[in-house]
Protein backbone atom coordinates (compact mmCIF):
# COMPACT_ATOMS: atom_id res chain seq x y z
CA UNK A 1 0.00 0.00 0.00
CA UNK A 2 1.41 3.63 -1.05
CA UNK A 3 1.18 6.88 0.87
CA UNK A 4 -2.17 7.57 -0.58
CA UNK A 5 -3.79 4.43 0.35
CA UNK A 6 -3.90 2.81 -3.23
CA UNK A 7 -2.79 -0.53 -3.54
CA UNK A 8 -0.45 -1.48 -6.26
CA UNK A 9 0.74 -5.09 -7.00
CA UNK A 10 4.34 -5.42 -6.51
CA UNK A 11 4.66 -7.08 -10.66
CA UNK A 12 3.49 -3.48 -11.76
CA UNK A 13 7.27 -2.66 -12.22
CA UNK A 14 7.40 -0.88 -15.49
CA UNK A 15 4.72 0.12 -17.34
CA UNK A 16 3.95 1.81 -21.22
CA UNK A 17 1.96 4.38 -21.45
CA UNK A 18 0.72 5.73 -25.09
CA UNK A 19 -0.49 9.10 -25.32
CA UNK A 20 2.20 9.67 -22.52
CA UNK A 21 3.13 13.36 -24.07
CA UNK A 22 -0.60 14.76 -23.99
CA UNK A 23 -2.52 16.54 -20.90
CA UNK A 24 -3.33 13.08 -18.98
CA UNK A 25 -1.06 10.51 -20.12
CA UNK A 26 1.77 13.05 -18.69
CA UNK A 27 0.10 13.54 -15.70
CA UNK A 28 -0.14 9.56 -15.47
CA UNK A 29 4.22 9.48 -16.09
CA UNK A 30 4.63 11.68 -13.44
CA UNK A 31 2.56 10.11 -10.99
CA UNK A 32 3.44 6.32 -11.66
CA UNK A 33 7.15 7.28 -11.83
CA UNK A 34 6.63 8.60 -8.40
CA UNK A 35 5.44 4.87 -7.19
CA UNK A 36 9.21 3.76 -7.99
CA UNK A 37 7.72 2.02 -11.42
CA UNK A 38 9.78 2.90 -15.17
CA UNK A 39 7.78 4.21 -17.73
CA UNK A 40 8.13 4.23 -21.47
CA UNK A 41 6.15 7.48 -22.70
CA UNK A 42 4.97 6.30 -26.79
CA UNK A 43 3.33 9.76 -28.66
CA UNK A 44 3.39 11.01 -32.12
CA UNK A 45 3.10 14.40 -31.12
CA UNK A 46 -0.04 14.67 -33.05
CA UNK A 47 -1.91 16.77 -30.30
CA UNK A 48 0.69 15.44 -27.17
CA UNK A 49 3.36 17.99 -26.35
CA UNK A 50 7.25 17.56 -25.02
CA UNK A 51 6.79 19.77 -22.95
CA UNK A 52 4.53 18.14 -20.93
CA UNK A 53 7.26 15.83 -20.40
CA UNK A 54 10.35 17.61 -20.62
CA UNK A 55 11.02 17.31 -16.85
CA UNK A 56 10.87 13.66 -16.71
CA UNK A 57 13.96 13.34 -19.82
CA UNK A 58 16.48 13.21 -16.62
CA UNK A 59 14.93 10.36 -14.90
CA UNK A 60 16.75 7.41 -15.72
CA UNK A 61 13.40 5.29 -15.10
CA UNK A 62 11.73 7.29 -17.94
CA UNK A 63 12.20 7.08 -21.78
CA UNK A 64 10.12 9.09 -23.90
CA UNK A 65 9.61 7.55 -28.01
CA UNK A 66 8.35 9.14 -30.73
CA UNK A 67 6.01 6.51 -32.04
CA UNK A 68 2.72 6.06 -33.94
CA UNK A 69 0.88 3.01 -32.11
CA UNK A 70 -1.04 3.06 -35.39
CA UNK A 71 1.88 1.49 -36.74
CA UNK A 72 3.72 -2.05 -35.41
CA UNK A 73 3.75 -2.14 -31.84
CA UNK A 74 6.58 -3.10 -30.01
CA UNK A 75 8.55 -2.69 -27.30
CA UNK A 76 11.17 -4.62 -25.70
CA UNK A 77 11.71 -6.22 -22.29
CA UNK A 78 9.41 -6.81 -19.75
CA UNK A 79 6.47 -4.93 -19.56
CA UNK A 80 3.60 -4.77 -16.39
CA UNK A 81 1.10 -2.83 -17.42
CA UNK A 82 -0.17 -0.92 -20.62
CA UNK A 83 -2.04 2.09 -20.44
CA UNK A 84 -3.73 3.46 -23.82
CA UNK A 85 -4.15 7.06 -23.76
CA UNK A 86 -3.04 7.96 -27.73
CA UNK A 87 -5.69 9.61 -29.03
CA UNK A 88 -6.84 13.30 -30.13
CA UNK A 89 -9.84 14.55 -27.48
CA UNK A 90 -11.55 17.84 -28.02
CA UNK A 91 -14.06 18.41 -31.19
CA UNK A 92 -11.58 20.50 -32.35
CA UNK A 93 -8.87 18.02 -33.05
CA UNK A 94 -10.52 15.06 -33.95
CA UNK A 95 -12.70 17.47 -36.75
CA UNK A 96 -9.31 18.59 -38.01
CA UNK A 97 -7.69 14.31 -38.05
CA UNK A 98 -10.96 12.83 -38.32
CA UNK A 99 -8.96 9.69 -39.70
CA UNK A 100 -6.19 9.90 -37.32
CA UNK A 101 -9.09 9.58 -34.41
CA UNK A 102 -10.70 6.66 -35.95
CA UNK A 103 -7.15 4.52 -36.15
CA UNK A 104 -5.78 5.48 -33.02
CA UNK A 105 -9.42 4.59 -31.52
CA UNK A 106 -9.15 1.65 -33.50
CA UNK A 107 -5.83 -0.17 -35.01
CA UNK A 108 -4.30 1.53 -32.18
CA UNK A 109 -5.70 -0.11 -30.23
CA UNK A 110 -5.64 -3.69 -31.44
CA UNK A 111 -1.86 -3.29 -31.66
CA UNK A 112 -1.72 -1.83 -27.59
CA UNK A 113 -3.61 -5.25 -26.63
CA UNK A 114 -1.61 -6.92 -29.34
CA UNK A 115 1.68 -6.06 -27.23
CA UNK A 116 -0.45 -6.36 -24.04
CA UNK A 117 -1.14 -10.12 -24.88
CA UNK A 118 2.60 -10.70 -26.00
CA UNK A 119 3.86 -9.29 -22.68
CA UNK A 120 1.38 -10.94 -20.81
CA UNK A 121 0.75 -7.48 -19.22
CA UNK A 122 -2.19 -5.20 -17.43
CA UNK A 123 -4.10 -2.81 -19.80
CA UNK A 124 -5.92 0.18 -19.34
CA UNK A 125 -8.08 1.78 -21.97
CA UNK A 126 -8.72 5.07 -21.31
CA UNK A 127 -12.61 5.72 -22.78
CA UNK A 128 -14.43 8.78 -22.48
CA UNK A 129 -18.12 9.92 -21.64
CA UNK A 130 -18.41 10.23 -25.09
CA UNK A 131 -19.48 6.76 -25.35
CA UNK A 132 -23.17 7.73 -24.23
CA UNK A 133 -23.70 10.59 -26.44
CA UNK A 134 -26.30 13.09 -26.24
CA UNK A 135 -27.51 10.68 -23.25
CA UNK A 136 -31.16 10.46 -22.65
CA UNK A 137 -30.37 9.04 -19.12
CA UNK A 138 -29.39 11.44 -16.24
CA UNK A 139 -27.10 10.83 -14.42
CA UNK A 140 -24.72 8.42 -16.86
CA UNK A 141 -24.24 4.69 -15.45
CA UNK A 142 -22.03 2.63 -16.51
CA UNK A 143 -25.07 0.10 -17.32
CA UNK A 144 -26.26 3.05 -19.97
CA UNK A 145 -26.14 2.22 -23.66
CA UNK A 146 -25.45 5.63 -24.89
CA UNK A 147 -27.33 7.56 -27.33
CA UNK A 148 -24.95 8.39 -30.15
CA UNK A 149 -25.30 9.38 -33.66
CA UNK A 150 -23.06 6.98 -35.86
CA UNK A 151 -22.79 9.28 -38.81
CA UNK A 152 -22.59 12.72 -37.09
CA UNK A 153 -19.73 15.16 -36.93
CA UNK A 154 -19.01 12.95 -33.20
CA UNK A 155 -19.02 10.20 -34.01
CA UNK A 156 -15.22 10.12 -35.10
CA UNK A 157 -14.53 10.24 -31.76
CA UNK A 158 -17.37 8.69 -29.68
CA UNK A 159 -17.54 5.65 -32.36
CA UNK A 160 -13.88 5.09 -31.76
CA UNK A 161 -13.71 4.57 -28.19
CA UNK A 162 -17.28 2.35 -28.85
CA UNK A 163 -15.22 0.54 -31.19
CA UNK A 164 -11.98 0.06 -28.49
CA UNK A 165 -14.27 -0.11 -25.64
CA UNK A 166 -15.62 -3.44 -27.63
CA UNK A 167 -11.66 -4.48 -28.69
CA UNK A 168 -10.36 -4.80 -24.98
CA UNK A 169 -13.87 -6.69 -24.02
CA UNK A 170 -13.01 -9.22 -27.10
CA UNK A 171 -9.46 -9.43 -25.52
CA UNK A 172 -10.96 -9.96 -22.13
CA UNK A 173 -13.17 -12.59 -23.52
CA UNK A 174 -11.34 -14.43 -26.23
CA UNK A 175 -7.57 -14.36 -24.31
CA UNK A 176 -7.86 -14.11 -21.02
CA UNK A 177 -6.48 -10.85 -20.92
CA UNK A 178 -6.34 -8.45 -17.71
CA UNK A 179 -8.22 -5.47 -18.61
CA UNK A 180 -9.38 -1.99 -17.42
CA UNK A 181 -11.71 0.36 -19.20
CA UNK A 182 -11.96 3.91 -17.69
CA UNK A 183 -14.75 6.09 -18.80
CA UNK A 184 -13.20 9.41 -18.17
CA UNK A 185 -15.70 12.38 -17.88
CA UNK A 186 -14.15 16.18 -18.47
CA UNK A 187 -11.47 16.54 -16.50
CA UNK A 188 -9.28 19.49 -16.16
CA UNK A 189 -6.17 21.14 -15.06
CA UNK A 190 -2.45 22.43 -15.51
CA UNK A 191 -1.12 21.26 -19.65
CA UNK A 192 -4.18 21.72 -21.35
CA UNK A 193 -3.63 23.12 -24.83
CA UNK A 194 -4.26 26.61 -25.48
CA UNK A 195 -6.85 26.54 -28.32
CA UNK A 196 -8.03 22.43 -28.36
CA UNK A 197 -11.66 23.86 -28.23
CA UNK A 198 -12.95 22.54 -24.79
CA UNK A 199 -14.39 25.03 -22.24
CA UNK A 200 -11.91 25.42 -19.69
CA UNK A 201 -8.47 26.21 -21.39
CA UNK A 202 -10.56 28.36 -23.94
CA UNK A 203 -12.76 30.43 -21.18
CA UNK A 204 -9.33 30.88 -19.55
CA UNK A 205 -7.32 32.24 -22.48
CA UNK A 206 -10.06 34.23 -23.25
CA UNK A 207 -10.64 36.10 -20.08
CA UNK A 208 -6.81 36.52 -19.51
CA UNK A 209 -6.54 38.13 -22.78
CA UNK A 210 -9.44 40.25 -22.17
CA UNK A 211 -11.61 38.76 -24.96
CA UNK A 212 -15.27 37.80 -25.21
CA UNK A 213 -16.21 34.06 -23.79
CA UNK A 214 -17.47 32.02 -26.25
CA UNK A 215 -20.40 29.88 -25.25
CA UNK A 216 -21.97 27.88 -27.28
CA UNK A 217 -26.26 27.61 -27.69
CA UNK A 218 -27.40 29.35 -24.48
CA UNK A 219 -24.93 28.22 -22.16
CA UNK A 220 -28.04 25.93 -20.50
CA UNK A 221 -25.97 22.83 -21.26
CA UNK A 222 -24.57 21.35 -18.45
CA UNK A 223 -20.78 19.48 -17.66
CA UNK A 224 -19.17 18.05 -14.47
CA UNK A 225 -15.41 18.83 -14.37
CA UNK A 226 -12.74 16.69 -12.65
CA UNK A 227 -9.40 17.75 -11.65
CA UNK A 228 -6.78 16.01 -12.95
CA UNK A 229 -4.93 15.47 -9.71
CA UNK A 230 -8.33 13.59 -8.76
CA UNK A 231 -8.46 11.71 -11.97
CA UNK A 232 -5.20 9.92 -11.57
CA UNK A 233 -5.62 9.25 -8.27
CA UNK A 234 -8.68 7.11 -9.74
CA UNK A 235 -6.95 5.87 -12.72
CA UNK A 236 -4.50 4.53 -10.48
CA UNK A 237 -6.72 2.63 -8.20
CA UNK A 238 -8.43 1.07 -11.18
CA UNK A 239 -5.45 0.13 -12.73
CA UNK A 240 -4.53 -2.06 -9.01
CA UNK A 241 -8.38 -2.82 -8.85
CA UNK A 242 -9.76 -6.56 -10.19
CA UNK A 243 -12.35 -4.66 -12.31
CA UNK A 244 -12.63 -6.09 -15.84
CA UNK A 245 -16.20 -3.77 -16.76
CA UNK A 246 -16.29 -0.46 -17.48
CA UNK A 247 -16.01 2.54 -14.72
CA UNK A 248 -17.19 6.15 -14.84
CA UNK A 249 -14.26 8.55 -13.48
CA UNK A 250 -15.42 11.66 -13.22
CA UNK A 251 -16.90 14.64 -10.71
CA UNK A 252 -20.82 14.63 -10.30
CA UNK A 253 -20.83 17.68 -9.44
CA UNK A 254 -22.74 19.27 -12.68
CA UNK A 255 -22.88 23.52 -13.62
CA UNK A 256 -23.85 25.20 -16.56
CA UNK A 257 -21.09 26.21 -19.35
CA UNK A 258 -22.22 29.72 -18.60
CA UNK A 259 -21.86 29.20 -14.51
CA UNK A 260 -18.17 27.59 -15.91
CA UNK A 261 -17.59 30.62 -17.77
CA UNK A 262 -18.60 33.50 -15.03
CA UNK A 263 -16.48 31.57 -12.52
CA UNK A 264 -13.63 31.72 -14.60
CA UNK A 265 -14.26 35.18 -14.94
CA UNK A 266 -14.30 36.10 -11.50
CA UNK A 267 -11.17 34.33 -10.89
CA UNK A 268 -9.42 35.45 -13.40
CA UNK A 269 -10.76 39.16 -13.14
CA UNK A 270 -11.62 41.73 -15.78
CA UNK A 271 -15.02 42.24 -17.25
CA UNK A 272 -14.58 40.20 -20.27
CA UNK A 273 -18.66 39.70 -22.14
CA UNK A 274 -20.22 36.55 -22.66
CA UNK A 275 -20.58 36.11 -26.63
CA UNK A 276 -23.10 33.26 -27.55
CA UNK A 277 -22.72 31.34 -30.66
CA UNK A 278 -24.44 28.36 -32.59
CA UNK A 279 -24.66 25.18 -30.34
CA UNK A 280 -22.72 22.32 -32.51
CA UNK A 281 -24.71 19.55 -33.79
CA UNK A 282 -24.70 16.61 -31.39
CA UNK A 283 -23.27 18.52 -28.53
CA UNK A 284 -24.14 16.95 -25.54
CA UNK A 285 -27.03 18.58 -23.42
CA UNK A 286 -26.36 17.55 -19.92
CA UNK A 287 -23.25 15.49 -18.81
CA UNK A 288 -23.08 13.91 -15.28
CA UNK A 289 -21.21 10.37 -14.01
CA UNK A 290 -22.99 8.72 -11.67
CA UNK A 291 -19.94 7.03 -9.72
CA UNK A 292 -21.42 4.49 -7.01
CA UNK A 293 -19.03 1.56 -9.04
CA UNK A 294 -16.01 3.56 -8.85
CA UNK A 295 -16.54 4.59 -5.19
CA UNK A 296 -17.52 1.08 -4.74
CA UNK A 297 -14.95 -0.82 -6.08
CA UNK A 298 -12.13 1.74 -5.82
CA UNK A 299 -12.80 3.82 -2.79
CA UNK A 300 -12.73 6.82 -5.61
CA UNK A 301 -14.42 9.95 -4.86
CA UNK A 302 -13.19 13.72 -6.40
CA UNK A 303 -11.76 15.59 -3.30
CA UNK A 304 -10.49 18.75 -5.42
CA UNK A 305 -13.46 21.46 -5.47
CA UNK A 306 -13.94 23.07 -8.63
CA UNK A 307 -12.89 26.53 -7.75
CA UNK A 308 -9.65 25.12 -6.12
CA UNK A 309 -8.93 23.32 -8.96
CA UNK A 310 -9.94 26.15 -11.60
CA UNK A 311 -7.81 28.65 -9.38
CA UNK A 312 -5.12 25.89 -9.81
CA UNK A 313 -5.22 26.30 -13.64
CA UNK A 314 -5.63 29.81 -13.79
CA UNK A 315 -2.54 30.19 -12.04
CA UNK A 316 -0.61 28.02 -13.84
CA UNK A 317 -1.86 29.86 -17.03
CA UNK A 318 -0.67 32.67 -15.53
CA UNK A 319 2.47 31.65 -14.64
CA UNK A 320 3.27 30.98 -18.92
CA UNK A 321 1.71 27.39 -18.56
CA UNK A 322 1.20 26.67 -22.20
CA UNK A 323 3.46 29.48 -23.27
CA UNK A 324 6.62 28.14 -23.55
CA UNK A 325 7.92 25.41 -26.06
CA UNK A 326 10.51 23.22 -25.53
CA UNK A 327 12.80 21.70 -28.52
CA UNK A 328 12.78 18.06 -28.22
CA UNK A 329 16.28 17.43 -29.04
CA UNK A 330 16.94 19.82 -26.03
CA UNK A 331 15.44 18.35 -23.83
CA UNK A 332 16.08 14.77 -24.25
CA UNK A 333 19.84 16.30 -23.53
Amino acid sequence: MNASGVVVPRRLRRAVITGGAGFIGSHLCDRLLQRGMRVVCLDNLLTGSIDNVAHLFSNPRFSFRHYDVTEYLYVEDEVDAILHFASPASPVDYAQMPIETLKVGTLGTHKALGLARAKRARFLLASTSEVYGDPEVHPQSEEYWGNVNPVGPRSIYDEAKRAAEAFVMAYHNAHGLDTRIARIFNTFGPRMRRGDGRAVPAFITQALAGEPLTVFGDGSQTRSLCYIDDLVDGLERLLAADCHLPVNLGNPGELTVLELAETIRRLVGGDSPVELRPLPVDDPRRRRPDIARARELLGWSPRVGLEEGLARTVSWWQEGGPHARVDLATAAG
